[in-house]
C-alpha cells in the first residue's frame, strides 16, 4: 500500500522551491502560484482551470523565471512561444493522451497593441478554460473538408508586458510582478542543477494527486464572501486543492484569494464602456439632472488619467458618446439617447442623469467613500443652463 502524502507539508516544499528564485509581489502571490501548480495534476478533477498570468509594465521583472519554475512542477509542459492555434488544438486533443500544460512566454507579442488580433488563439485560451467546451473546424482539403471538434481544455500558463484581453484576465489569476529592489535576493537559476529538484517535486505532487483525486472530485469548497460569478470560477479549483492538502492551506488561500480578487478590482477598470459610465457618474454630472454634449464631451477630455482626450488617435465626439451610451438601457428598458436640453444659447441636445442611473447601478463600481458622487446629492436643473 502506497505510503500516504502529506499535501500541506509537499505545497509547503513547491512553495520553497519557488521563494528561492522568484520574487513575487506579495504573500498571495507566492500561495497562488503553489495551488495553480497543483491544479494542473487535477486537472480532470474540476469543471474550469484558471489561466496563470505574470505580467508587468517593464522587461527585467522576473515573469519569465517565474515561468520557467513552473515548467519544472506541471505535467508534460509545452513551452508555446510562438505556437499557431493549429498546432494548440492539435497537441491538446493528441492520441498518446499526454495534454500537455501550455506556457506562453512573451504573450505580449500575440496580444500586444503592436501584434494586431490574434482571435483564433484567444479563442482557443478562452474555450479551454472550461471542460467539454471544443471548438470546431474543418479539416481536409478542398471539397473533401469535413469539421472535426478540437478539445482545448488545458491549463495554460503566460508571462508577458502590459495587460491581456479583457476574455483571458477574467479567467486568470494575475500576478502583476516588478523587478528585484537592491535588498530582494534570489539564487540563480542553473537548468542542469535545478530542474531535476524541480522535477522530483512534481513527480510527488502528481502521486499526491493521485490519492485525493476522488475526495477533490467532490468538493465544493467555501468561497469567502464577495467572491462569486467569474472570481469564483477561477479560485474553486485552488480552493479544493488547499481543503485536500490541510495544514493552513486552507486559510492561507482563502486569503490570498481576498486579496488578489480584491486587488484585480482595483486595477480593472472594466470595459471602455463601464470607463465612460463611471466618469461620467464620477466626475461630470455632478451635482447636475443633464448636460449638453459638448459639455459632456469638454469635461471628459479634460479629465486627467483618461482615455477620452485620445481614442484612436483622436479624442472622444458626440457621434461616438452617442453609440457608446447607446449600448446601455434606461429603466424604462429603452437605449439610452440624447434629448433636447435648453440653455441660455437655445436647446441643445445632451443626456440626463435619469436615464443613466439604472446603466450606473448595474455596471459601475460603488462610488469612493467621500468622493463627489456620495458626498454631492443630484440638483435638477430647473433654470436654463448657461454655456
Amino acid at each position: 500500500m502506497t505510503e500516504p502524502i502529506d499535501g500541506a507539508a509537499l505545497l509547503n516544499e513547491v512553495e520553497a522551491f519557488h521563494r528561492r528564485f522568484n520574487v513575487f509581489p506579495h504573500e498571495a502571490a507566492y500561495v497562488a502560484v503553489v495551488l495553480w501548480d497543483a491544479h494542473a495534476h487535477l486537472l480532470d478533477c474540476f469543471e474550469s482551470t484558471p489561466r496563470l498570468a505574470f505580467l508587468s509594465p517593464e522587461p527585467g521583472s522576473g515573469k519569465s523565471r517565474a515561468l520557467e519554475i513552473v515548467e519544472t512542477l506541471v505535467p508534460n509542459p509545452m513551452a508555446a512561444v510562438d505556437a499557431s492555434a493549429a498546432a494548440l488544438f492539435r497537441a491538446v486533443a493528441g492520441v498518446d493522451g499526454k495534454r500537455p500544460t501550455i506556457l506562453f512566454d512573451e504573450i505580449d507579442t500575440i496580444f500586444g497593441p503592436k501584434a494586431g488580433e490574434n482571435e483564433q488563439l484567444r479563442g482557443f485560451i478562452n474555450a479551454g478554460h472550461r471542460r467539454n467546451r471544443p471548438m470546431f473546424r474543418c479539416v481536409g482539403d478542398g471539397a473533401n473538408q469535413t469539421v472535426q471538434a478540437f478539445h482545448s481544455y488545458a491549463a495554460v500558463a503566460v508571462a508577458g508586458l502590459g495587460s491581456l484581453p479583457d476574455t483571458i484576465r477574467d479567467r486568470s489569476v494575475n500576478i502583476r510582478m516588478r523587478r528585484r529592489a537592491r535588498n530582494e535576493k534570489i539564487e540563480p537559476y542553473r537548468t542542469r542543477i535545478h530542474e531535476k529538484e524541480g522535477f522530483a517535486l512534481r513527480d510527488r505532487l502528481a502521486a499526491w494527486a493521485e490519492q485525493v483525486t476522488e475526495r477533490v472530485k467532490d468538493a465544493w469548497p467555501e468561497m469567502p464572501d464577495g467572491v462569486t460569478d467569474r472570481p469564483a470560477d477561477v479560485w474553486e479549483p485552488l480552493l479544493a486543492i488547499a481543503d485536500a492538502a490541510g495544514g493552513d492551506w486552507p486559510h492561507r488561500a482563502r486569503a490570498a484569494c481576498v486579496s488578489l480578487v480584491n486587488a484585480s478590482k482595483v486595477n480593472d477598470k472594466g470595459s471602455l464602456g463601464i470607463r465612460l459610465l463611471t466618469d461620467l457618474r464620477d466626475h461630470v454630472l455632478i451635482g447636475v439632472d443633464k448636460l449638453p454634449t459638448i459639455a459632456i464631451l469638454d469635461r471628459l477630455n479634460a479629465l486627467d488619467d483618461a482615455p477620452w482626450a485620445d481614442l484612436d488617435g483622436k479624442p472622444l465626439d458626440n457621434r461616438r458618446l452617442a453609440r457608446m451610451l447607446g449600448e446601455y438601457m434606461t429603466a424604462d428598458n429603452t437605449p439610452v439617447r440624447s434629448r433636447n436640453i435648453r440653455t441660455a444659447g437655445g436647446v441643445l441636445k445632451g443626456f440626463h442623469a435619469e436615464d443613466l442611473a439604472d446603466a450606473w447601478a448595474r455596471y459601475c463600481p460603488p462610488p469612493s467613500q467621500g468622493s463627489a458622487t456620495s458626498a454631492t446629492p443630484l440638483q435638477p436643473s430647473s433654470e436654463p443652463l448657461n454655456l
